[in-house]
């Protein structure tokens, strides 16, 4: 079993989400050829670095990551630092020979996910992105069931991402809604995750139309660092620079139709995230927050036909590396031992598993045409990398 250095860039919630996810991978998959080994941790607020050291049992810690690229011991590395890090910290990891396990949207827009994507290709390293709602194995199994015509020819479909994180009025000014180190908004932030799961659903997505807003216009900059979604109140009022909402209609290359929405400041709305598919004869439903149940409709009733529940089992995406029987329940962390899993076999055998940097541009590409479409009032095509 070879023992393999992996770094984390950035230690917020995602970087411990990665960290833990490291640490579990060979519990769930003990055949795994590589054993991760925490190495260093790289977090520029002061004192962040060393608390993660001390925690979670990496062998050193520094704020600068550049620190990282040079480390002989680090072989691969999770970036999970602010968007607007992402091109810079993901190029330079790549030409270092860093394997890379990289946090969406990857950067600011597509020509940043582009960068990063073909810098990985050049280096000959394998990538992956954080796209780990497409690794929950009732949405594998609706791929199944949609690629083998179970539903019949896809007609259309709606996908939405709903969460309040940004709803409080007293929520800090944090980079996230800032243009120049945020990028978008909700587009980046969740719009991203439902622009890859429609794609990875339902192939291509060719045009779309979309409507932005921005529903808390002020926020309080805050008085120190923060981590997550920390609240400022008190502090002074700026700008917030990037939507709040989008609602989107996407038109397929199978010639499907689809409506995406998702919005940061939903009150009552607590990661309301899933899909629904509907087939000439049938349809798939599914909710992240009943992440083990698929709803499934299939026949040739048509009209009136029922809806079953579907519980995920072991024969069913990697489940069977959790639990033993279907209706055991699975949780989010779980989706990111996964996406570990895949990322490291994807070193171990030079063959790419899983949510690829590829997969980060076409995301990219989506959501840049959704930018220009709310911000001209037309359809916009979307560009195929």
């Amino acid at each position: 079993m070879d023992a393999f250095g992996v770094a984390v860039v950035g230690f917020g919630w995602m970087g411990r989400v990665h960290t833990r996810a490291y640490a579990r991978v060979r519990h769930h998959y003990p055949l795994l050829p590589l054993r991760p080994e925490l190495v260093t941790v790289a977090e520029e607020v002061p004192g962040r670095a060393e608390e993660a050291a001390a925690q979670f049992g990496f062998a050193s810690a520094t704020r600068d990551w550049r620190e990282v690229a040079a480390d002989p011991r680090v072989r691969a590395v999770s970036v999970t630092a602010p968007n607007f890090l992402h091109r810079e910290i993901g190029v330079a990891m790549a030409e270092a020979g860093k394997h890379l396990w990289i946090e969406k949207p990857v950067g600011l827009g597509v020509g940043d996910a582009r960068a990063v994507a073909d810098a990985v290709a050049r280096a000959g390293v394998q990538g992956a992105v954080g796209f780990n709602y497409r690794n929950a194995p009732a949405v594998e199994t609706a791929r199944d069931l949609i690629a083998a015509g179970e539903i019949g020819t896809v007609t259309h479909a709606r996908i939405r991402l709903f969460s309040d994180y940004a709803a409080h009025p007293e929520s800090a000014l944090t980079w996230r809604y800032r243009r120049e180190r945020g990028g978008s908004g909700v587009l980046g932030d969740l719009a991203s995750h439902g622009a890859d799961l429609a794609r990875f659903l339902l192939g291509a997505i060719t045009a779309v139309t979309a409507d932005t807003a921005v529903f808390v216009p002020e926020r309080a900059r805050p008085a120190a660092a923060t981590a997550g979604h920390a609240r400022a109140a008190g502090g002074v009022p700026g700008p917030v620079e990037n939507e709040d909402y989008v609602g989107c209609l996407l038109r397929f290359a199978s010639g499907a139709r689809g409506v995406l929405e998702a919005c940061r400041v939903s009150v009552g709305e607590q990661n309301t995230y899933g899909f629904e598919v509907h087939g000439t004869r049938g349809a798939v439903f599914w909710d992240f927050r009943r992440m083990n149940e698929l709803g499934v409709s299939r026949g040739t009733a048509y009209q009136d036909q029922p809806v079953s529940t579907v519980f995920a089992g072991p024969g069913d995406g990697e489940f069977a590396a959790f639990q033993p029987g279907a209706a055991n329940a699975m949780g989010y962390d779980d989706l990111k031992v996964i996406e570990a899993y895949r990322f490291l076999r994807s070193v171990a055998e030079g063959t790419p598993y899983g949510a690829t940097l590829r997969d980060a541009v076409h995301s990219a590409a989506v959501l840049d045409a959704m930018a220009r479409s709310a911000e001209h009032g037309t359809w916009a095509a979307v560009e195929q990398p």
